[in-house]
């Protein structure tokens, strides 16, 4: 029956251990999404009520200077160790991390019973920055996994029940675990039940690893490591990343979407927070969004959005969401003062991006080389999506200055240069990645 209702959605899987194979790293990216996505309120709602929602802009720069050490610490962890050593190790220091959190937001005088903002309440800002870290690494190193045993053709087929099941921890982490479900009067417990849902991804993989065959963990290049090459170069994923074109179109096209996201964004919050008073009423808005994003997305990936590349190909789906995010934009400039409009132009701009875009930028990455697949990814993640939020914000900081209206009028003019540019790079890269395919190829 599952087979039948998988093959009618995204096509027909060759065997019941290959449909057992994308199921379990299913079931693995929905634990990862959702504990980022439980966290990701709280991100913000911990922040606002420690720190103060108008340094929000500034925290973001401040996670880029925290995370790029990690991504250098994380390229080193992948050549010293196998990958999935790599996802046991990353996992077990978040767990502890998260604890240690947890501890410290139940502290009368530090914690979150102290409702006193203030920039120098330290405790926020590297709460924000360890979340931010979360979502860069453990789902870059999921991918690069995925994509590394994933040949094209399967891609077609499992990616999306991947992304299917990534958004159902969408709904599931921000709808179940959030203060006004649990009845709680902060968010500190809800820190700790995301370090037990760490722990249990770590079980999947452990599952994962000894239940598939191993001829289904072959990939499109079979993965041979030159010992001599390892340690060659300390920022090699950064220097891949700018000496090879396909690496810097597949950046540029998650540096646009981020950027013009990332200001829709920030108006966003900034209206959420003018509206809502409490730390608790802040989180429980917050977890609405996230679950409702999740949901959209399941929806599109249920309706066979996915089935626009199967059948229309590559370039079809690189640039159905530029075109949508062009007219969410105009939406918004038409409502400034709207939490409603905001609201779902955010969750459709999301949950496009996480059922379509998300899985397609991921397939392009498969005919690369190992290095590109695990260490220029991560320092393309944290560039392009990471890093265009945190620069963005310097003009995000000038919305209080020219008023909502004039600032989302500028972003809409702006919206429309960086959409023309997106379409052009998104034709190049689908174009290359056809004809690595086709000609059996390793792009970079």
């Amino acid at each position: 029956m599952i087979e039948k209702i998988a093959a009618a959605l995204w096509g027909h899987f060759e065997s019941r251990e290959e449909l057992k194979k994308f199921g379990l790293l299913a079931l693995l990216f929905g634990l990862i999404i959702g504990t980022y996505w439980t966290m990701r309120p709280l991100k913000d709602s911990i922040f606002n009520a420690m720190v103060g929602g108008q340094y929000l802009w500034l925290a973001k720069i401040v996670s880029i200077f925290v995370i790029t050490p990690l991504v250098i610490f994380y390229s080193k962890l992948v050549d010293m160790f196998p990958r999935h050593k790599v996802f046991y190790l990353l996992t077990f220091l978040y767990i502890i991390t998260a604890l240690c959190f947890m501890g410290a937001f139940l502290q009368p005088t530090i914690g979150l019973a102290n409702t006193v903002t203030s920039p120098t309440r330290y405790l926020g800002w590297a709460w924000y920055a360890f979340v931010e870290s979360y979502g860069s690494l453990l789902v870059v190193l999921f991918w690069a996994f995925t994509t590394d045993i994933t040949l094209p053709d399967a891609a077609k087929r499992g990616f999306p029940l991947i992304a299917l099941f990534g958004q159902l921890g969408n709904i599931i982490g921000p709808y179940f675990l959030n203060t006004k479900s649990l009845g709680l009067g902060t968010s500190a417990p809800i820190v700790g039940i995301c370090a037990i849902i760490m722990f249990m991804s770590c079980l999947v993989m452990w599952f994962f690893r000894y239940t598939i065959p191993k001829q289904l963990l072959v990939g499109y290049q079979p993965v041979v490591i030159d010992k001599k090459k390892k340690s060659s170069v300390f920022l090699e994923g950064l220097s891949l990343l700018f000496t090879h074109k396909y690496l810097l179109s597949i950046f540029s096209i998650i540096t646009i979407y981020e950027v013009i996201v990332t200001i829709i964004d920030y108006h966003f919050m900034q209206t959420a927070f003018a509206t809502f008073i409490s730390e608790a009423d802040v989180s429980a808005f917050l977890a609405q969004y996230g679950y409702r994003v999740g949901m959209v997305s399941s929806l599109c990936v249920l309706f066979g959005i996915n089935n626009i590349q199967r059948h229309l190909g590559m370039k079809a789906s690189l640039m159905l969401l530029p075109i949508l995010i062009l007219i969410a934009v105009v939406i918004v400039r038409g409502n400034p003062g709207s939490l409603t409009i905001a609201l779902w132009v955010m969750v459709f701009s999301k949950a496009v991006n996480y059922a379509l875009n998300q899985p397609t930028i991921k397939q392009l990455y498969i005919p690369t080389s190992h290095d590109s697949k695990y260490k220029a990814q991560a320092w393309i993640d944290m560039f392009g999506s990471r890093g265009s939020k945190a620069s963005v914000q310097f003009f995000n900081a000038f919305r209080s200055t020219l008023g909502a209206d004039f600032f989302l009028t500028i972003t809409m003019i702006m919206s429309f240069g960086f959409v023309i540019s997106w379409i052009l790079i998104a034709l190049f890269v689908a174009d290359t990645y056809n004809k690595a395919i086709q000609e059996n190829q390793i792009v970079c």
